[in-house]
């Protein structure tokens, strides 16, 4: 029994770590983003690029991002 709920919970966690699937515009317009605000050539926007980009942009990268927002989003944009 307790391998049964063990394997349920994996399985829960690996659905719900789904994200949504991007068209070949929203992959392009992420991976412009990203070039764009890339300062270290990771290929990841950190919270130091993230600082960098413009409000739209900003708007942008939630939108391909799934829409919601991260602490230092919202510290970011009080300021």
């Amino acid at each position: 029994m307790t391998a049964a709920c063990a394997l349920a919970i994996t399985a829960k966690a690996a659905d719900s770590t789904d994200k949504p699937k991007l068209t070949d515009e929203q992959k392009a317009a992420k991976k412009a983003l990203i070039e764009k605000y890339d300062a270290n050539k990771d290929g990841k926007i950190d919270k130091e690029e993230r600082a960098k980009m413009t409000k739209e942009d900003k708007e942008k990268w939630q939108n391909l991002s799934g829409g919601s927002k991260k602490k230092d989003d919202k510290k970011t944009q009080s300021q």
